[in-house]
């Protein structure tokens, strides 16, 4: 896989056009298109389609937690927007997983069908927040392993993890379990909510398959030379 294709960028701006611009600006400089909750609620799933006609892949990035039968549907639906990556909640337990698994599989049969990431400690929670709010009372990286694990039986393809756990992911799941990365902020950008975060070149020394990077290319002022250096930096990084 060359560096570039290692970059998703977090489309999660407010205006669309916008959206596009970026996507007419960046879709041959990396690999995927984050579609998260913000672009999908305001845009719709016919937006996925329009970045799909200029050229671009995309991570349907929804988070689906729901009862078996519900997320089984919602990736059956991902299935057939044609998505490369759609991610489910590993708290939404085996059976969740499973079933949106075999669903997928089905929906897909005779084709290629989308990679399921579990997504498990969000990057902006730390270890207070995991035990205060969620009553979880293991670390961080305890729980992410867990959930990994888990993730791996129930036949997921990889999962989404702050970089603080690529190492120790990788060891528990092998070469062949994706790793998905967001909390990636090149050197001197600001952490913004994430508080478990690294630049690119650690990220990839650590073993990351891929990483997001939202506002330090989209809000930049020149967004395509943004990707291109942290695509440079990666390029060093795997030398």
């Amino acid at each position: 896989m060359q560096a570039k294709d290692r970059l998703i960028v977090a489309l999660d701006v407010p205006e669309r056009e916008r959206a596009l611009e970026l996507v007419a600006l960046l879709h041959d400089c990396c690999g995927m298109f984050k579609i998260g909750l913000e672009p999908f609620c305001n845009f719709g799933p016919s937006f996925v389609e329009e970045i799909q006609q200029r050229g671009g892949r995309v991570f349907l990035d929804l988070k689906f937690h729901d009862i078996p039968r519900t997320v089984a549907q919602a990736g059956r639906a991902a299935a057939r927007l044609g998505v490369e990556m759609f991610n489910v909640h590993a708290a939404g337990g085996r059976e969740m997983m499973k079933a949106v698994v075999e669903a997928v599989r089905e929906e897909s049969a005779g084709k290629n069908h989308p990679k399921i990431l579990a997504v498990t400690v969000l990057t902006s929670l730390g270890a207070e927040e995991l035990h205060r709010d969620l009553g979880i009372n293991r670390s961080p990286l305890e729980q992410v392993i867990f959930w990994a694990k888990e993730a791996e039986e129930c036949g997921l393809a990889g999962v989404v993890a702050s970089p603080e756990e690529i190492t120790a992911v990788r060891q528990h799941c092998g070469g062949n379990f994706l790793i998905v990365t967001p909390g990636i902020r090149p050197a001197g950008a600001g952490a913004g909510d994430q508080k478990r975060i690294s630049t690119p070149a650690d990220a990839v020394k650590d073993g990351v398959d891929y990483i997001v990077v939202g506002r330090p290319i989209v809000q930049a002022p020149d967004p395509r030379q943004a990707a291109l250096e942290i695509v440079q930096e990666m390029e060093e990084a795997l030398k």
